[in-house]
Formats: C-alpha cells, sequence, structure tokens
C-alpha cells in the first residue's frame, strides 16, 4: 500500500471530554456528546458549522490546526470523533457518499492485488469493483463468505483484502466476522466490513477482528433521508495515516453542512434502530405467515440459516427485510399497491421503504450473477421504519392480496 504525509491535524473541539471518560459512557451518550460542544465561544449546545474553505496563519506553517477545508475543518472533525466512538475506533475518516469512503480505501491497493468479497454485495459496491478498478489492474473474486472453506480456497498469495458484508444486502445473510478474520489474517490480508445494514448500534466488527469498518451514513447514521455521506473507521494507526493522506489527496470529503446534519441526525441513531428492529421483527413473522409469499429473509427468524451467528455479533437483527413472491410481475404488483411504504432506494431512514433490487438497486450487477448469488426477480427489499408497526403490517398485506 502507498504511504505519505498525514496532512490533517489532530485538532478537536476544546470542550471534548477525555478518552477515558467517554470509555465510560453508553452510546446514546457518546452519540449525543462526543465531539459536540457546547460551544466554547458562544456557549451553544449544538455543533456550529465552519462553512470557511480556508484558515488565517498566524506566520508561515503556524496556524490553529486547519489551513484547508479539504485536508480538514471543525465541523467534520466533530463528526469524525462522534462516529470514531460510536464505532469504538481510534481514528474516523468522513467521505462525502459510502462510495467516496470505499473508492478512496481501495485506491490504497495496487495493480495486481486481489480482494475476496462477499457475493451478496450492495450493487454499487461490486460495479466500483467490477467496471472501475478492474481497469487499474485489481483482481476480485466472488465468494459466499459464510462458508469458510470458501473464503479459504479463494485466497492467494496476492489477496490483500477480504470484503465482508454483514447482514447483507440484499439477502440479509450472515457472515462470521471473527472466523473470516483469522482466515484472513492468516494470508495477511485486511478484513474490511460494510456495517452499514447493523449501524454501530447493533454490531461493532472492530471488536471482532476486522481491520477496517466502512458506512454508508447516508443511511441509518443520518436517518432522515436527507444528507448523503460515508465512513472508514480503523483502530490502526498505519492505515489511518494511509487513508488520511488519500482522503485528502483524492478528495471525496463531505461538506461542513452535510458533516453538521449527519452529527443531528446521529443523535438519535439508538433510539430509531431499536424501534426499526423491533417493526422488522414483526413485520418478517407476518410475512412468513403470508400464502403470497414464498421465502422471508430476516436474521432474527429462527429459519435463518445463521441467527445463531448473528444473535451472538449483533444487539438486534436490524430494520431490513427482503421477501421472494412468486415472480417478477407479482413483485411489480405489491410494489405498486403499497400505500406507506415509498417505493425507492436507498435505506436506514425513519419513513419506510419498499423496492424490487434486480431492477433497482443491483441491476448494475450481471442477471447471471444475480442469480449465482440468489437475487432473483420476485424478491422486494424492505427498509423498515419508525412507524406504527401494525399499519405496514396492514399495508404490506393489501399489498399482496
Amino acid at each position: 500500500m502507498n504511504k505519505g504525509p498525514r496532512p490533517h491535524p489532530a485538532a478537536s473541539p476544546p470542550t471534548s471530554p477525555a478518552s477515558g471518560e467517554v470509555k465510560s459512557w453508553g452510546f446514546s451518550t457518546r452519540a449525543l456528546h462526543v465531539g459536540q460542544g457546547p460551544d466554547p465561544a458562544t456557549g451553544a449546545v449544538v455543533q456550529p458549522i465552519h462553512m470557511a474553505t480556508t484558515f488565517a496563519q498566524q506566520g508561515v506553517g503556524k496556524h490553529k490546526g486547519f489551513e484547508y477545508s479539504r485536508t480538514g475543518n471543525p465541523t467534520r472533525n466533530a463528526l469524525e470523533e462522534c462516529l470514531a466512538a460510536l464505532e469504538d475506533a481510534r481514528h474516523c475518516l468522513a467521505f462525502a457518499s459510502g462510495l467516496g469512503a470505499e473508492t478512496t480505501l481501495l485506491l490504497m491497493l495496487s495493480p495486481g492485488d486481489h480482494v475476496v468479497y462477499m457475493e451478496d454485495v450492495y450493487g454499487g459496491t461490486f460495479r466500483l469493483f467490477d467496471k472501475v478498478l478492474k481497469r487499474y489492474g485489481l483482481t476480485f473474486s466472488a465468494v459466499d463468505a459464510s462458508d469458510l472453506d470458501a473464503v479459504e480456497k479463494s485466497v492467494t498469495p496476492q489477496t490483500k483484502m477480504v470484503w465482508l458484508e454483514s447482514p447483507t444486502n440484499p439477502l440479509l445473510r450472515v457472515v462470521d466476522i471473527d472466523a473470516v478474520s483469522e482466515v484472513a489474517h492468516s494470508h495477511g490480508a485486511l478484513v474490511c466490513v460494510d456495517n452499514t445494514f447493523a449501524t454501530p448500534y447493533l454490531q461493532q466488527p472492530l471488536h471482532l477482528g476486522a481491520d477496517l469498518v466502512v458506512h454508508s451514513s447516508t443511511k441509518y447514521i443520518g436517518g432522515h433521508s436527507d444528507v448523503v455521506g460515508g465512513s472508514i473507521m480503523t483502530n490502526s494507526d498505519e492505515l489511518e495515516k494511509q487513508l488520511r493522506f488519500h482522503q485528502n489527496a483524492v478528495g471525496a470529503v463531505p461538506s461542513p453542512f452535510d458533516c453538521w446534519l449527519l452529527l443531528r441526525g446521529v443523535k438519535t441513531l439508538a433510539l430509531r434502530v431499536e424501534r426499526q428492529s423491533e417493526n422488522a421483527m414483526e413485520l418478517a413473522s407476518a410475512l412468513q405467515r403470508n400464502k403470497a409469499v414464498k421465502r422471508v429473509f430476516y436474521p432474527g427468524l429462527d429459519s435463518h440459516p445463521n441467527r445463531a451467528v448473528a444473535a451472538r455479533q449483533m444487539r438486534m437483527f436490524g430494520g431490513m427485510v427482503s421477501f421472494e413472491v412468486a415472480d417478477e410481475p407479482a413483485a411489480f404488483r405489491t410494489l405498486e399497491r403499497l400505500k406507506i411504504f415509498a417505493l425507492a432506494e436507498s435505506l436506514g431512514a425513519v419513513e419506510s421503504l419498499a423496492e424490487h433490487p434486480a431492477r433497482m438497486t443491483h441491476a448494475s450487477i450481471p442477471a447471471a450473477e444475480r442469480e449465482r448469488a440468489g437475487v432473483g426477480n420476485g424478491l422486494i427489499r424492505l427498509s423498515v421504519g419508525v412507524e406504527d408497526v401494525a399499519d405496514l403490517i396492514a399495508d404490506l398485506e393489501y399489498a399482496l392480496t
């Protein structure tokens, strides 16, 4: 991996608590208070938005921790400090989108390097791997990472990274992160986990052996369908140094206003995810009883093959549910009849969404690849919101009639 100087200052808001004090705080307390004031200049309890693109220096190379907002910004620093605390990581780097974070991370690899990835990944991740990064000499192998033997057989001397999602998008497969990390590390490969579906509240992959965690902060972290963002977390000082160089060099950084919106959204992350997980569990159980539904995918159901792993790794089972109906026309009819669930891409916000992966979020994956991974034309993916669950169940039952 390429190395470079660390251009980003380690400045933090003056009112930030000591790290030892933060360690003793619960999740929601950290979400509300780490990196977030009160503002020492005014006493404002809400983190200010520092929109400045450049910062005055007292002399050449003498400044107050900030030079230029692509390199570092006080509002972005506050967000990075808060998200690191939620993932219980030493470091966090914020980006303009989840794919901006993924691209920056993978640009640390070199031509000829190999990545093993979970076959059931987000369509945008597959597109980045297959349509962009392959052109620059990286190679990729898809594998069912819930099968440790398959992971072992996919690793080569050129393998530098194993890329996981758990639960996966859209089939909600669960991977034993600790076991896969052992396999990867025995071959000298890093492990990166896309933790978007689980959120830091439900699962912390760095405690399970992973080296890196990525998020589309657009989803549960923001939580209100009004901001796009991404993040990378790690405990490695060396990886953070390399990532910080690439963050500055590549420039896929969020605006101060986007950082402020994410800080606002993350305050209620635990409340939202608990309600969404409770709703999803009830909704998945109701779908299992519906005769129009062929199969339900949800880690909390006894029918899920890796429920025990999910229960060990996660606090709750999350707010995402997928289910299969007879065929594509039946899926389209169901989606068109929904009243509360909005037919829309994305996920993780307070309102419930429904979509057709094969034609929407995963359309960039070739049909043969989708079918091999199990993403069929009758599959519907739900992002369960915080509405009254009885209304959500009634909406689905009407649509499936």
